[in-house]
């Protein structure tokens, strides 16, 4: 673990000098996800503006039944793996229509932050006391090969919460031929994507009236300061959001308020800050069918159903491999 946890602040490192010495400047936004990053992304899922939780849980509270019968070969034993499992808010909706199904299966959630994965193994075990729970907490992948050396049950995948809008397209091709080199030909993946939609319904969620999406944004600086010896001044930087319908992608970017140099220790190195100089946080893509059909074909996958909530917001994915 030790080596594990040196080598993950190595590569931390290694990508905050890569973005910050870029120009434009970013920061990776896979590194939001410390324990607090992951508490105050609870937060957010709970805000008025932020649709996509609720949609998703409306597909999971409504179609559970559905949802099971595109698994496939319903009477196997599966492993039901979940890879950023957070809170596991909405799974356990699914895992509770999974039982009454009397499906036989264990539950494996991976996530990078052990509070995260404490919390859900804590909450899980107390709501569903017979569930077989295996927690990973970790890289998808690695953990993903690792379990399959030791299983040789199918693998239902999820990825939910549209967290692969965080990727760019390049990036989510890229990512999904990865997971098709760990899946076999009976497993599935059911993939959540926040769908092309009204401009100001997307912006709204990302810009919330409550504030609680720039403390999640500058919570990255604060990380880097606690780990890497740096010296941000959060308060110097101000959460700016923005929607392009043609790209149909949302962006979140940190704006520096005035000229400023931030000094991070671990690197050696400092970074200068024009005043209104931006960094940029995050994309999150949005999706039509054809794009999820496209994303699937080039990876190696084929789409057995699509679920949508009732809106059409939101689409939860069911692929399964190629022939």
């Amino acid at each position: 673990m030790k080596n594990s946890t040196k080598s993950g602040h190595s590569a931390f490192a290694e990508d905050v000098d890569k973005g910050l010495s870029a120009d434009p400047k970013y920061l990776s936004s896979k590194y939001f996800y410390d324990d607090e990053g992951s508490r105050l992304f609870r937060e957010i899922m709970k805000l008025p503006e932020y649709y996509l939780t609720r949609s998703e849980m409306e597909i999971f509270t409504e179609q559970g039944p559905e949802i099971f019968e595109a698994f496939g070969r319903n009477s196997d034993p599966f492993d039901l793996i979940e890879l950023g499992a957070g809170d596991g808010i909405k799974t356990a909706v699914l895992v509770e229509h999974l039982i009454d199904e009397g499906a036989d299966f264990r539950f494996v959630p991976i996530d990078i932050s052990s509070e995260a994965i404490d919390s859900l193994t804590g909450g899980f075990h107390k709501r569903f006391p017979s569930l077989r729970i295996e927690p990973e907490t970790g890289d998808y992948f690695a953990r993903l090969e690792t379990f399959r050396e030791k299983s040789d049950r199918r693998k239902i995948i999820l990825f939910l919460g549209s967290n692969i809008g965080n990727f760019s397209r390049e990036q989510a091709v890229g990512f999904f031929r990865d997971l098709r080199d760990v899946v076999n030909t009976g497993d599935r993946v059911l993939i959540g994507f926040d769908l092309h939609k009204n401009p100001r319904t997307i912006l709204n969620a990302y810009d919330d009236s409550l504030g609680v999406t720039p403390k999640f944004n500058l919570n990255l600086l604060k990380r880097i300061n606690r780990e890497l010896g740096g010296d941000f001044d959060p308060d110097k930087f101000i959460h700016y959001a923005s929607y392009h319908p043609i790209e149909r992608a949302a962006r979140s970017f940190l704006i520096s308020d005035e000229d400023q140099t931030v000094r991070i220790e671990a690197l050696g190195k400092e970074y200068r800050f024009r005043q209104w100089e931006p960094i940029f946080m995050e994309i999150s893509q949005k999706y039509d069918l054809q794009m999820i059909e496209e994303l699937a074909s080039e990876s190696g996958f084929e789409i057995v159903r699509n679920f949508f909530d009732g809106n059409r917001f939101y689409a939860d994915s069911m692929w399964k491999p190629s022939a």
